[in-house]
């Protein structure tokens, strides 16, 4: 006989041996157990070990510019990053000193902040592209906590005042308004940087991923609506205290309104001036950003024209404009944070130091994948953290990474943190020499700029129809965190927007269904018979799948989908069986009562006759609980008792351990030994079972 009809008839014998009753079997690996002393004493060894190399490992990883500086190649390179921080620090100059406005500094500790933040993280990031700096949303939330800081000290809300108050700091000044808002943003800055620096210790970078794109852009818009609400005084020449508290763009709106009759000529007329030139020569700048080498600084021209108009025209003196004043050169001796503080400030601290993270390593992570490098998001905690803490001494305020200057600094060429330090010297250089120029630069200039900036974040209104045909939990969760932050409180909007993004994660976990499945012919594909044609199903055989963990959230939504689908319930069928015996009992007529017999017993049997086996499709179950566990213990019970036998298919190793721990199994029977890897191998099992009454073989 030859070798392949011999192997044929081995092969049929085994098939013929085997049946199809007997599914498939893996041998599951026997995992070795450690105590977890010595997994214990493991980790801490190797985290306290020293040597050399662990040195050398651990200085490379906190300074990541030791690992990148010696590859630099300086011929490639060094133009494109010359030229990236060169146009950077120009449009840093009329920005830094715009958004200290918008934090309540004086302009000159915008230049610090920008200058410090730039070098910081050229050190210690790992972003090729980012650029670090002052963002509008931080600065708007330092400025929300340093103006209720200052009304709580007894400051007078009017800027020009200058009385001073006894504070309770380590160097023991008397410090005037401007001084106290000083000392209250740097203790700000200083609590967010430490924070961020513990977070990098715990290794909780990954807190990143629960602040979705959808959220982070509606907490950004949102927060943008009060930015540019905030600056509308300016506009007008208007001395307003800042309105604090919940829905303060509404009441600084009706503020405006009241105080319309008061405005400044000048600064309005300024104002639309200066409107006029930056909004079409920035949608210029972004029309032709393709061809242009580099974006045309219209800003900094402006600032330069504006100034020299005020200057000579004596805009001040003459119609009373409110002016940046002096702007001194050369740098303060740092000094430490008020301690005192601290208290008061460290719940809007962690916000500020989550914000903060978050859009950096949101930003560094976008720029990484484009450019195909890779970020990490523990060093990148540690780098804005050390960007707060360092810069805080200087009387800096709270830093981040910023989407407009990242994407300048992109398009112009930038290939590493090179041109960061350029963008240094470009601000030194204005620190040093050019600083004080800017004396009578007008408010109203520095509020155009901002306002002017918030642009790409005020076009996401345009976009929310093409968001909603996308998706619309996305959309919901922007559309509540953008009314939040915007009508009710800038830091209440972030945490609502954290709350609706879980809720929705959670909420999709409820609104999962049991879809019942049909086999694609004689292929072992089994999908929803609600979705294709064509689908067949097994007779007496119910395949079903749930696409969710099963918990204690959702266990109850699980049985009742389940039920639903399959047609019978086994607490409503044995409750009805019970009410007719009940009525049986009570019937003194023989022939009545056999009759009613009779007609229970076929209504029953009408509903288990085309159904004996029920199988789950457990492979979308990632996970069960104790709720998960008790709540197919009792699926399977149910069914027992009406003899429909129930299996489980597919289900992965975490499910099966859980199964095993939680006593789904009749360890006595030895079920735990047959697994089903595939739901072929279920159904073919099913129809092997010689009862459809007999007891439920539960079997994974």
């Amino acid at each position: 006989m030859p070798i392949e009809e011999v192997c044929d008839s081995v092969s049929a014998e085994d098939d013929a041996k085997k049946g199809p009753d007997v599914p498939f079997l893996l041998e599951e690996c026997v995992k070795e157990k450690v105590p977890w002393k010595e997994v214990l004493k493991k980790k801490v060894g190797k985290k306290c070990s020293c040597s050399s190399a662990r040195v050398k490992a651990l200085v490379i990883d906190s300074i990541p510019i030791v690992k990148w500086l010696p590859r630099y190649q300086f011929k490639d390179w060094i133009i494109g990053d010359a030229m990236s921080g060169l146009i950077v620090g120009i449009l840093l100059v009329p920005q830094s000193i715009a958004y200290s406005l918008l934090a309540e500094q004086d302009p000159i500790y915008g230049l610090y902040t920008s200058f410090f933040a730039s070098i910081i993280y050229t050190l210690l990031g790992t972003s090729r592209h980012i650029s670090v700096g002052i963002f509008g949303v931080l600065c708007l939330l330092v400025g929300q906590v340093v103006d209720r800081e200052l009304t709580l000290a007894g400051y007078p809300s009017d800027t020009n005042q200058t009385t001073l108050v006894n504070v309770d700091n380590s160097t023991g000044p008397i410090c005037d308004r401007s001084c106290y808002a000083v000392m209250v943003a740097a203790t700000l800055t200083f609590t967010a940087g430490v924070y961020q620096v513990l977070m990098g210790l715990l290794q909780v970078g990954f807190v990143a991923v629960y602040l979705s794109d959808s959220l982070l852009s509606g907490f950004a818009t949102g927060a943008s609506l009060t930015i540019l609400t905030s600056q509308i005084k300016y506009f007008l020449g208007l001395h307003l205290p800042r309105v604090q508290g919940w829905g303060s763009l509404i009441k600084t709106w009706i503020s405006l309104f009241k105080n319309l009759g008061h405005t400044n000529l000048c600064d309005l007329v300024t104002s639309v001036l200066c409107l006029l030139v930056l909004v079409p020569t920035k949608e210029l700048n972004d029309r032709f950003k393709a061809k242009l080498k580099a974006p045309i600084p219209f800003e900094l021209f402006v600032v330069i024209a504006a100034t020299l108009a005020s200057h000579f025209g004596q805009f001040e003196e003459t119609y009373g404009s409110d002016v940046s004043g002096n702007i001194p050169t050369g740098f303060m001796p740092p000094q430490l944070p008020n301690w005192s503080l601290i208290p008061n400030i460290a719940v809007d601290a962690f916000s500020i130091a989550i914000v903060g993270f978050a859009i950096t390593v949101s930003l560094s992570e976008m720029f990484a994948k484009k450019h195909g490098y890779m970020v990490d998001p523990n060093q990148e905690m540690y780098a804005i953290g050390f960007c707060n803490i360092i810069p805080s001494f200087f009387r800096c305020f709270t830093t981040s990474a910023a989407l407009t200057k990242t994407l300048v600094k992109e398009s112009t060429g930038c290939q590493t943190q090179i041109s960061g330090l350029v963008t240094a010297l470009v601000l030194l250089l204005v620190l040093l020499v050019i600083a004080p120029a800017f004396y009578s630069l007008q408010k109203c200039v520095l509020a155009v700029i901002i306002v002017v900036n918030l642009r790409g974040a005020l076009r996401k209104f345009g976009d929310i129809p093409q968001m909603w045909r996308v998706n619309r939990l996305d959309t919901i969760i922007w559309l509540i965190t953008m009314a939040t932050s915007a009508l009710v409180n800038t830091e209440l909007g972030l945490l609502v927007g954290v709350l609706v993004s879980a809720f929705c994660v959670l909420g999709r976990t409820q609104s999962a269904q049991v879809r019942q499945l049909g086999q694609a012919g004689d292929r072992e594909l089994f999908e929803d018979l609600a979705s294709y044609k064509g689908l067949q199903s097994q007779a007496g055989v119910a395949v079903f799948r749930y696409e969710a963990p099963i918990y204690y959230a959702n266990q109850a939504l699980f049985k009742k989908s389940l039920y639903r689908n399959v047609g019978l319930d086994p607490l409503k069928e044995k409750a009805r069986r019970r009410k007719l015996d009940k009525q049986r009992n009570q019937k003194q007529d023989g022939e009545d009562k056999k009759q009613e017999m009779d007609v229970s017993t076929n209504v029953y049997l009408l509903q288990l006759n085309s159904l004996h086996t029920l199988v789950i499709d457990c492979s979308p179950v990632l996970f069960l609980d104790t709720a998960g566990v008790n709540a197919l213990k009792e699926v399977c019970k149910g069914y027992k008792e009406l003899g429909v036998n129930v299996l489980l298919a597919r289900c992965n190793t975490s499910v099966i351990d859980s199964l095993q721990r939680g006593g789904y199994y009749d360890q006595k029977k030895g079920i735990k030994d047959i697994q089903f890897h595939t739901l072929s191998d279920a159904v073919s099992y099913a129809q092997s079972l010689k009862s459809q009454n007999g007891d439920c073989d539960t079997v994974v």
